[in-house]
């Protein structure tokens, strides 16, 4: 019995995969093209029965009134299509929208999942670890750097001020020097008579006249 059910298709069939969001998208697209050239060819054909209806007029009712139920039946599909088309846009939208969100959850769950195997390798304690090591090795490299700039031997006893006194002092006696190299002024002076005015000659000679006489007396 079951080999005719098998033979005539009588069991029971696989359910078909549904289509994928990008091919239910392709093809919402290809719909949308094909019912914007049906209302492109709707629009020529009723600006078409409106040029008849208009072109006849009075003179010809029958034509005229037949070429507006054309225009009439044209219409009314034209608003069908606007609606189909406002439909199938809204569709094609909503898959787009899942279809990217379901992109982003695919992503997302990725990078969980790389973020997870990362942190997998990690030790809380051994990144404390790392981190007390790596500042003890910074706190060792300044005591270098300061070791290094002390300098070494006598010159780490060497005072600076006492440096700057001497400086100062060796400065002081240079312009010491200066000052008593610079010689005496040039100034002429009027010279000396060698012999004394008349007036002051004749008042020594009285001087020793009288010398004179009081040794004689």
């Amino acid at each position: 019995m079951s080999g005719f059910t098998r033979l005539f298709g009588g069991g029971k069939k696989k359910a078909a995969a549904p289509p994928s969001p990008q091919d239910a998208i392709q093809r919402l697209r290809q719909t949308e093209e094909m019912l914007e050239k049906k209302t492109d060819f709707l629009v020529k054909k009723i600006e078409q029965e409106l040029a008849n209806a208009k072109k006849h007029g009075t003179k010809n009712k029958r034509a005229a009134l037949m070429a507006l139920k054309r225009k009439k039946r044209y219409d009314k599909q034209l608003q069908q299509i606007d609606g189909t088309l406002s439909t199938i846009e809204f569709q094609r939208e909503a898959l787009e929208n899942a279809n990217t969100n379901a992109e982003v959850l695919r992503n997302m769950g990725v990078a969980a999942k790389a973020l997870k195997a990362a942190h997998q390798q990690l030790d809380v304690d051994d990144v404390h670890d790392l981190m007390d090591d790596i500042q003890e090795q910074n706190e060792l490299a300044d005591e270098i750097s300061q070791a290094l700039t002390q300098g070494v031997g006598a010159q780490a006893d060497i005072d600076e001020d006492d440096l700057l006194a001497e400086l100062e002092e060796m400065e002081q006696q240079d312009l010491d020097e200066k000052l008593l190299d610079v010689g005496e002024p040039d100034l002429e002076l009027p010279e000396v008579p060698v012999t004394a005015p008349p007036a002051a000659a004749a008042r020594a000679k009285r001087k020793v006249l009288c010398l004179c006489l009081l040794f004689w007396l």
